[in-house]
C-alpha cells in the first residue's frame, strides 16, 4: 500500500522551547515522534537523542533477518541505552526522559512501538481509535475503574509517566503488530495536542476532506487556541490503495 505522510511540531504559546521531536523517513517506511521532558536542555536532548538512536537503528538493520517486532525492541532499547549514557556524561541532565511513539511498515506488515503518554490514533470510516494505551497513573486508574474518562482529562497526577525512556527499570516496552486498510489515516501526537483537543475534535479535524499537510496545521492551530499550554507535535500517514 502507498503512502503519503507529513509532520508538523510547535512550540506552543507558553514553552520557549520546543522538547519535541519528529522523524518521517523519507521512503515512508518508518515515522517517530518524541516528547521530552526533565528541564530545558534535558527534555529537548533526550527525545533528540531518541529520535537520532531509533532512526539510525532502525536503518542500518533495516534489511536484516530479524523479525519486525524484534527490530523495534531493540531500536527502542537501544534510544534508552542513548540517553542513560548522555545522563553519566551530563550530570546535569540526569532527570531527562521522553517518550517515544513508532510506527513501520516492514514486510508487507505494520507495527507500533511506544513508551509514555504520546500517542498512536487511527482514523477509520470516519471513526477515530486510540491504538496505544498511555504508560500513565490515570490510565492505569482509569483501567481498574478507579476514576473516569472525564475526571482523568483533569486530574492533578495526569501527567505522571509510569513508564519513560530514560530510566534504567525500562523492563518492558508496547510492540504489537497493527491492521492498516487503504483508506486509514493514522496519526502520532504528543500530548501536547491530546491534552487541548478532544478525540471527537481530534476525529472531525482528521477526517480526509483536506490532505495531509492542511490537517497538520489545522491541528496544531486547534490546540493553540485551545490553550497551546504544551509543545505540539504531529505526524500524519495516509493510507492509499497501490492501484
Amino acid at each position: 500500500m502507498k503512502r503519503r505522510f507529513t509532520g508538523l511540531t510547535d512550540p506552543g504559546l507558553i514553552r520557549t522551547v520546543n522538547q519535541d521531536d519528529y522523524y518521517i523517513d523519507p521512503d515512508g517506511r518508518f515515522f517517530i515522534v518524541a516528547d521530552g521532558m526533565g528541564g530545558h536542555a534535558g527534555g529537548q536532548e533526550a527525545s533528540h537523542i531518541a529520535k537520532e538512536a531509533i532512526e539510525t537503528y532502525l536503518r542500518q538493520n533495516w534489511l536484516s533477518s530479524a523479525p519486525s517486532q524484534e527490530l523495534l525492541e531493540q531500536a527502542i532499547y537501544q534510544a534508552n541505552q542513548a540517553i542513560l549514557l548522555d545522563q553519566q556524561q551530563h550530570p546535569e541532565r540526569s532527570d531527562m526522559g521522553t517518550t517515544a511513539v513508532v510506527v513501520i511498515f516492514r514486510q508487507d506488515q505494520s507495527w507500533f512501538a511506544h513508551v509514555g503518554d504520546s500517542r498512536l490514533y487511527r482514523l477509520r470510516n470516519s471513526e477515530l481509535e486510540q491504538i496505544t494505551e498511555d504508560h500513565t497513573w490515570v490510565a492505569k486508574a482509569m483501567k481498574a475503574g478507579e476514576i473516569t474518562p472525564e475526571q482523568a482529562r483533569t486530574h492533578q497526577w495526569r501527567h505522571v509517566l509510569s513508564q519513560c525512556l530514560g530510566r534504567k527499570d525500562l523492563h518492558q516496552v508496547d510492540v504489537k503488530p497493527m491492521d492498516v486498510q487503504p483508506g486509514d489515516r493514522l496519526l502520532l501526537c504528543t500530548d501536547g495536542l491530546t491534552e487541548e483537543l478532544s478525540d471527537p475534535i481530534i476525529a472531525q479535524n482528521l477526517q480526509p476532506d483536506r490532505n495531509g499537510d492542511e490537517t497538520a496545521t489545522l491541528l496544531v492551530e486547534e490546540a493553540k487556541q485551545k490553550g497551546g499550554k504544551d509543545n505540539i507535535t504531529v505526524v500524519i500517514v495516509e493510507i492509499e490503495d497501490n492501484s
